[in-house]
């Protein structure tokens, strides 16, 4: 979904302040304008300020919190399989203030999957940021780690 909604908080809300990326709490009753909800998170302007709201925090929008998709297969599984769904799950992390996802701006730079028992991997990301000291890089890289 890439489009504005009007809409007034349900409860007290945390959200990361764009793009410095400090933590605050927006209050129950404020309007808030939807203007992307994007990979599990949703970017809210309040008072002429720009935030990002969790997916897990949905409600507070008066949304439903999208359910997580797993990759996940029974059985064994190859390296390239693995591969292929980290670049998926890395498709639905999006910049807060743009709504394109972070490989599709060119910010990950490698993938590196390394095996280290049978159906199990330790991956290493390789990305930059959109803006050299973005306050968002410490939640775009959860946002990583996470999916």
């Amino acid at each position: 979904m890439n489009e504005s909604n009007s809409v007034v908080l349900a409860r007290d809300v945390e959200a990361s302040m764009i793009p410095i990326g400090t933590k605050v709490t927006l209050q129950k009753g404020e309007s808030a304008q939807i203007t992307q909800s994007l990979g599990g998170s949703h970017t809210v302007v309040v008072n002429g300020n720009l935030f990002r709201i969790e997916g897990k925090d949905a409600d507070a929008l008066g949304l439903q919190a999208a359910e997580k998709k797993s990759g996940a297969t029974a059985g064994a599984v190859s390296q390239e399989q693995v591969e292929k769904e980290i670049w998926n799950q890395l498709r639905t992390c999006y910049d807060p203030e743009i709504p394109v996802n972070i490989v599709d701006l060119g910010l990950v730079y490698d993938c590196h999957i390394e095996p280290i028992a049978t159906n199990s991997f330790k991956v290493g990301v390789k990305m930059t940021l959109t803006a050299p000291g973005c306050g968002m890089g410490p939640v775009l890289q959860q946002d990583v780690q996470n999916k």
